[in-house]
């Protein structure tokens, strides 16, 4: 039996604020920040007060509620309507005021002593810690359940900020780039905000020519100096050489932002491979430009008879076309591109214009850039659990637990070791993906690109200033499962938790058990680092990081 549906799915069929109204829009399209936008410029399909309707929302803030945190994943950015904010300059507040947890190592007594003072009942919780990150009323509403600094003024005495006011643009950069937020701002009046989630900021960015000539700008001056002189490729050149490199350099951006829901979808549905991903440059054409990888991964990939062959995946760093630019600047014949590269998920790119390279890189490069390692000498079975990995994603942890299920004897002393360290429950399951005789638990992996951060509304899974480990707060995480539904491998979990009596801990409003977000946190606290691997008797677990590490060119 066949369905048909009354019509296909549209991008704006969620809006991002279901009930902002005509009269709203009406009123932001006289504001400050929208009043000389050309709205002919916008095409029919995508009509600017389509974009301010579907995609935005006015968002009220109190006094002192933190509206981003440094180092935060976000997918928006805000216009100030009304009211003052305030920005951290330079070290930011203690993790405390921020709503984050303090990893302070257990000395050596005190992990032992944990031997003896574990309860038998699982998840059990000291519920007077419960309130004490300063969070607002409501903590069950996930919009409303915000941290805030109680004591404004003593926080400006102490720290240095910078004030932001009415019709001041923030978060852009990071929502479009896909990179952490890169500073702590809050509102230091009761405060009216615009958030664009990014798909709008995409439609603004390329139809609006202003739009994008002010984030471009602001992207030139504030960081893509300082990244590209920390390429090594583009060490040692002198300022004005680099001036033009920053002038000439594009930005371009490639797949989906919200790439695990596409992913899990694509998963299900038993497809993977270059041919369902987004291309960025194919085997056979001609590069016009070097290829950065500022954020995201990218498949690097050859014709391989009616198929696709994985030879590489590129992370943040790393470049692909510079062989073959530098042989057809050598040889003054195009020499065409020996590969593919498919975004894997959401990847942001730099683009250097070739005549840069060639005028003022490539003189300077002794021999011959490096390749990939021959396919003369790599056979296809070489190359299957690269290609594994990059199917499910793997490529993405830094700290995948990896199982070598010859040795693994399926005595479950790592889950032990890991309850036993938890209150009760282990934060891991001893099962998932397998290629051969290695497994990749089902373990959070500690992602590159952790978008289980995005969407959470009290910041309580963020990174560790110390170690860069994807860690919950237990005591802001509201249980709202943002966390665990975004998380592409499952490894996040919800789970009741109990009083020291054992009763379960109830929301006062709804009379429902309070859940909340657990996974592992490579046991942050323990002298010895993460339990499981200690725990295992036959050297069977271990962490791994898939970063890649070499780098790959285009031409074989």
């Amino acid at each position: 039996m066949v369905v048909a549906l009354e019509s296909a799915p549209q991008r704006w069929d969620s809006p991002f604020d279901p009930d902002l109204t005509d009269e709203e829009v009406s009123g932001l399209l006289n504001t400050s920040a929208f009043l000389t936008v050309d709205r002919d410029l916008f095409p029919a399909h995508t009509p600017f007060e389509g974009i301010l309707k579907n995609d935005t929302r006015i968002v009220n803030f109190h006094a002192g509620d933190i509206v981003v945190r440094e180092g935060d994943y976000g997918n928006s950015a805000f216009i100030v309507l009304e009211g003052s904010l305030r920005v951290f300059v330079g070290n930011e507040g203690p993790e405390g005021l921020l709503g984050r947890q303090s990893i302070n190592k257990r000395g050596v007594f005190s992990a032992l002593s944990q031997l003896f003072s574990n309860s038998h009942i699982p998840e059990v919780r000291d519920t007077r810690n419960y309130g004490t990150q300063n969070l607002r009323e409501g903590r069950q509403d996930s919009d409303a359940a915000r941290v805030f600094v109680q004591d404004i003024p003593a926080v400006l005495d102490e720290f240095r900020t910078a004030i932001l006011e009415e019709g001041a643009v923030f978060g852009e950069l990071a929502a479009l780039g896909r990179i952490p937020r890169t500073a702590t701002i809050f509102s230091e009046t009761d405060s009216v905000l615009l958030e664009i989630r990014w798909q709008g900021l995409r439609e603004l960015r390329k139809y609006n020519e202003e739009f994008r000539r002010q984030i471009d700008t602001r992207y030139r001056e504030n960081a893509l100096k300082v990244h590209l002189r920390e390429t090594p490729l583009f060490t040692g050149l002198e300022d004005d050489v680099l001036e033009q490199l920053v002038s000439a350099t594009l930005f371009e951006t490639y797949g989906a932002f919200d790439w695990h829901i596409s992913y899990q979808k694509m998963r299900s549905s038993g497809r993977s491979g270059p041919e369902h991903e987004v291309p960025i440059a194919s085997e056979g054409e001609y590069a016009d430009g070097l290829l950065l990888i500022r954020a995201g991964f990218a498949r690097v990939s050859v014709n391989y008879g009616k198929s696709n062959r994985t030879v590489a995946y590129l992370g943040a760093g790393q470049h692909y076309g510079l062989r073959a630019l530098y042989d057809s600047w050598k040889s003054s014949t195009d020499v065409a591109l020996g590969s593919s590269l498919t975004a894997l998920g959401y990847v942001d790119v730099l683009r250097v214009p070739a005549p840069i390279l060639e005028e003022h890189v490539f003189p300077n490069i002794s021999g011959r850039p490096p390749t990939f390692v021959s396919l003369d000498d790599r056979s296809v079975s070489d190359d299957s659990l690269l290609e594994w990995s990059v199917d499910e994603r793997f490529i993405n942890g830094t700290q995948a637990m990896l199982i070598d299920l010859n040795r693994c004897v399926r005595c479950d002393d790592c889950v032990r070791a890991c309850a036993s360290t938890h209150g009760g429950n282990p934060r891991f399951v001893r099962h998932g993906k397998t290629f051969d005789h290695w497994m990749v638990a089902n373990a959070c992996m500690h992602c590159a690109d952790p978008v289980c951060m995005i969407g959470c509304p009290t910041g309580a899974i963020h990174r560790s200033q110390v170690g860069g480990m994807v860690i919950i707060n237990d005591d802001t995480c509201i249980g709202c499962g943002t966390c665990a539904n975004s998380c592409p491998y499952n490894n996040i979990r919800l789970v009741d938790v109990r009083s020291r009596d054992g009763s379960l801990v109830l929301n006062p409003n709804t009379q429902l058990p309070i859940q909340k977000a657990t996974k592992c946190d490579l046991c942050a606290t323990n002298p010895g680092g993460p339990a499981c691997v200690r725990a295992c008797p036959h050297g069977a677990l271990s962490r791994v990081d898939f970063q890649p590490e070499t780098l790959a060119e285009d031409s074989p």
